[in-house]
């Protein structure tokens, strides 16, 4: 029989970094509370949690990656709203931004999870933090709860 990796929902051990773009902070600081709240319900203590606010999404990876190499926590959660608007700084800012949030999980062996949301207006965020569509960033924290007991699975 093979054997199956999976990685369980239980925060209660591991150690969180939270970096959050304080740009649309009316709704980034949806994504974190969902966030929080992910974790807090999966048994993380509130010591084990770390945040840093950075000025836009386009900061995040930077601050992901400082966090990451620290080897201080299991994983890092990106959070952030990028709301299009009439020029294409939209397109540019949240494919750059994917690309190297990507690229520091890749590069550092730490799991970073994608909780950016990217939407055309402001509903839509806010449908996407916390109202009709759930809450992106508490999908965020559980996918780094999974990821963080994957990996140590596999060690």
């Amino acid at each position: 029989m093979p054997r199956v990796h999976e990685g369980k929902l239980d925060a209660s051990s591991r150690r969180f970094a939270i970096v959050v773009s304080r740009f649309n902070s009316l709704i980034t600081a949806r994504l974190l509370d969902g966030a929080l709240d992910c974790l807090r319900r999966h048994g993380c203590p509130e010591d084990n949690v770390e945040i840093a606010w950075v000025p836009g999404a386009f900061e995040l990876p930077m601050t992901a990656k400082r966090l990451a190499v620290t080897g201080r926590f299991d994983v890092v959660i990106c959070l952030g709203a990028i709301i299009r608007s009439a020029t294409p700084h939209f397109d540019f800012v949240a494919a750059e931004t994917a690309r190297g949030i990507a690229s520091v999980g890749l590069d550092s062996g730490v799991p970073v999870t994608f909780g950016v949301i990217t939407t055309d207006d402001v509903e839509q965020a806010i449908e996407r933090a916390g109202t009709l569509s759930g809450n992106r960033g508490w999908d965020a924290a559980a996918n780094a709860i999974e990821m963080a007991n994957l990996l140590s699975d596999m060690t």
